[in-house]
């Protein structure tokens, strides 16, 4: 899952960012409101982890022009006004939820799992497709009831597709699925990474659609 960090306290952004990292997720900071909206017209992530102190707008300023343009992204806040006051404000300009600082980073990867739940690809904590079955909750992969070994960006690729099974996703949408900004991507990581997951599920598990994508079949 792609996650915008906005967030101008760069030691908790590291901090966070590792953290999610770990469990999957790819990252990308911004430390100001206004590269998070301009990032959000060129690059929308999955969804976003909106500080509301932030230096140069009030993030629920940033939050009101989220909304002006998406209904539906998720938005978790992140807050030190954690008066009654401040939290009907926050729920009122459209935010899904918040934490109130500091907070455990176990809490934050549960309400990020059911934020993630709410976006109609992971409707629950596993998702099957014939003998192959992915558990959100840890990150675990079995085939015919066996663990299967993989890296984390095997394991995001492999998400994107399952939760999409039966349709076919474009090479343009599965690229950047894996990777943070910055990150060096070989012009056929895509393609070696596919072809790893291949060899570990069955050669016959994803699907090449010529000129498009990729695609597994519908459970």
């Amino acid at each position: 899952m792609q996650i915008l960090l906005v967030e101008d306290d760069h030691s908790l952004a590291n901090s966070l960012s590792m953290a999610l990292g770990r469990k999957g997720h790819v990252i990308n900071h911004v430390d100001r409101g206004r590269l998070a909206l301009n990032t959000l017209q060129t690059e929308p992530p999955d969804i976003i982890v909106l500080d509301l102190g932030l230096p140069d707008m009030d993030g629920l300023q940033v939050l009101r022009s989220v909304r002006s343009f998406s209904k539906s992204l998720p938005v978790l806040l992140l807050t030190a006004r954690d008066t009654t006051d401040d939290v009907v404000a926050g729920l009122d300009a459209g935010a899904d939820d918040y934490l109130a600082k500091p907070f455990e980073i176990g809490e934050l990867l549960a309400r990020l799992r059911v934020l993630e739940r709410r976006l109609g690809t992971a409707e629950t904590n596993e998702v099957v497709v014939g003998q192959v079955m992915l558990s959100v909750s840890d990150m675990s992969v079995t085939l015919s009831g066996k663990p299967v070994d993989l890296s984390r960006r095997e394991y995001m690729l492999l998400k994107s597709l399952m939760e999409n099974a039966g349709k076919v996703l474009a090479r343009s949408n599965l690229e950047s699925r894996p990777y943070s900004w910055g990150e060096e991507v070989a012009s056929n990581a895509l393609e070696v990474h596919i072809h790893h997951l291949r060899k570990k599920l069955g050669t016959d598990f994803i699907k090449t659609v010529r000129g498009v994508g990729y695609k597994v079949p519908a459970p």
